[in-house]
Formats: C-alpha cells, sequence, structure tokens
C-alpha cells in the first residue's frame, strides 16, 4: 500500500479527540511536510538549474495534475504574472477534467491517461518547456499520460510525488518525491501531501523568478500593480530601494507606468526613465547590472 494511502497508528482514535488534541493533530503534521520538503532540497535546487536556461531562452512553465495537486498547479501558473508579471501565455496548467474541475471533481478523469498526453500535445510542447508533473500517488494515468507526451517532445520534465519509488518521479527527468508519509486522515493528500507540493512549487517558481532578475535584494520589483493594494506596494518598494520620499517615488512610478524596476534605476542613476528602460533592456532585465552600469 502507498504511504500516502496508509491508516495512520499515530491517530487510530482521530475520532474520539477533544477539539483541542484534533486540532493539534492536524497542526503538528504540517511539520512534517516542511520536512519532507527540506529532506528535498537537493532534487529542487537540480530542477531550478536545469529550467533556468530553458526559460531564459523563451520556454514556458507548464504544470499538469489531478484533483489536489492539479489545483496547485493551477494556483501556483496564475500567480505568476501578477507577483512577477510573468506572461500569462508562459504559464500554463492542465487539470484532470478541464477547467471546471477547478471547482467540482471530475470523476474517472484522473484515470484517462490518453486525455493527459493529447492535453498535453494540445500545448504543442518544445525543448525549452519545463513541465512539472504533479501527483500524491505518483501513479495517475492522466499525469502519466502528459508525462511521457512532454517527454517525447524534448521538454523538460519535473515529476513532484509524495510517495517513494513512484513512476512519476522515476520516470520524469528530475523526479521530486515529497516523502510525506500517512496522513492524520488516511489518504486525505489535501493535508500534507498538498502542502508539501504547495512549498515545493512556491520555491521553484520563487528561485526561478530571482535568477530571471525579476527580484531585486529580496524586493519583488516586476509585479503587476493591478489593484490599489499593489500600486501602492510599488510606491513602498520604491521608496525602500531608493530612499526618496513618497511624493517622488509616485511622481517617477506615474511616469513609467508604475514599473518599479524602471523607477529604481531611473532614480538611482538620476536618469528619465526611458533611459532608465533602455538600461535594463541592455542588462537583461537585472537592476543591479544597470546600476553597475
Amino acid at each position: 500500500m502507498l504511504k500516502t494511502e496508509t491508516p495512520s497508528q499515530q491517530h487510530a482514535q482521530l475520532d474520539l479527540y477533544p477539539d483541542a488534541a484534533l486540532v493539534a493533530a492536524f497542526i503538528d503534521d504540517q511539520f512534517n511536510a516542511v520536512r519532507a520538503v527540506h529532506e528535498a532540497a537537493p532534487q529542487i535546487a537540480a530542477a531550478v538549474a536545469a529550467a533556468l536556461p530553458r526559460l531564459e531562452a523563451g520556454g514556458r512553465l507548464i504544470y499538469a495534475g489531478a484533483g489536489t495537486s492539479g489545483r496547485l498547479g493551477v494556483l501556483d501558473s496564475v500567480e505568476l504574472h501578477p507577483t512577477f508579471s510573468w506572461p500569462h501565455e508562459r504559464a500554463l496548467a492542465l487539470l484532470a477534467g478541464g477547467r471546471g474541475a477547478m471547482f467540482l471533481a471530475v470523476e474517472g478523469a484522473e484515470d484517462d491517461r490518453g486525455q493527459g498526453a493529447a492535453d498535453l500535445l494540445a500545448l504543442q510542447p518544445g525543448v525549452n518547456d519545463v513541465v512539472f508533473l504533479l501527483a500524491a500517488s505518483g501513479g495517475t494515468p492522466y499525469v502519466l499520460g502528459a508525462l511521457h507526451a512532454a517527454r517525447a517532445a524534448g521538454a523538460l520534465t519535473v515529476g513532484l510525488a509524495n510517495n517513494v519509488e513512484s513512476p512519476v518521479a522515476l520516470e520524469a527527468e528530475i523526479g521530486i518525491t515529497l516523502n510525506t508519509g500517512e496522513e492524520v486522515i488516511s489518504g486525505s493528500t489535501r493535508l500534507k501531501a498538498g502542502t508539501s507540493q504547495k512549498i515545493a512549487l512556491n520555491t521553484i517558481s520563487s528561485a526561478l523568478m530571482v535568477r530571471l532578475h525579476k527580484v531585486y535584494g529580496n524586493l519583488m520589483v516586476d509585479l503587476k500593480p493591478t489593484n490599489a493594494k499593489l500600486v501602492q506596494r510599488s510606491v513602498r518598494l520604491t521608496m525602500h530601494a531608493t530612499g526618496v520620499d513618497e511624493a517622488a517615488a509616485r511622481a517617477t512610478l506615474e511616469q513609467c507606468h508604475f514599473h518599479v524596476k524602471v523607477a529604481i534605476v531611473a532614480l538611482l542613476n538620476k536618469q528619465t526613465t526611458e533611459q532608465a528602460r533602455a538600461a535594463l533592456a541592455l542588462a537583461g532585465g537585472s537592476v543591479r547590472a544597470a546600476l553597475a552600469a
């Protein structure tokens, strides 16, 4: 039996726990998600290193999964645009059962290996694409279909699973096993297995965005200010990076459509926003390199 499906001996009387103990059991078990990701750090770093040159060459991030794993892939893909201005068309997510499965379970969709392959091939994967295959069990047919189609197309495949020696991890070019073990509620991988996948995906995509110069220091300087909160965040980030007051930061940001990177370079280099934009282009988008030029 898969570890993720094995009933936990530690919590065999879970339904009899008083409220405080019940809550503690769920919370305490989440620490095992962090441990599992920590143990997989070398493989996660390898995935970042292998993915970076492909993305620099114009490749896409593609996520494929079913159920909770698939929804976590969707979440990671959609958050990259507002956080890092990563283009929508370069972060794509496939979910067994289609878009509707984001909100309602589509029974049997995860068992269709052919559909996984077809959905992946419909995206016309290429050698510069990076495909994340997500399956807590590590053997979901839909995900395996997508995996083999991606490998045949020459894309980089990164498999994330929560069981040791699972097909998804073994058959992907880079396998990441998040060995979270038994769940407090047996088989409910929306619990710590899901948490571990969220942590791993956050880590991989965020590390890639740092390497792609979407971050200066530890400031998210390539965000899309699509609402009032993010506009104000852009102002604060610019003030923090340059030391100017709010009025100066806002005035410069207004000249460059609230592109924080451009505002920082313009203010620190005492340039116009157009000159700053050109400096960033020559520096490959790196604020540090633009400032040092």
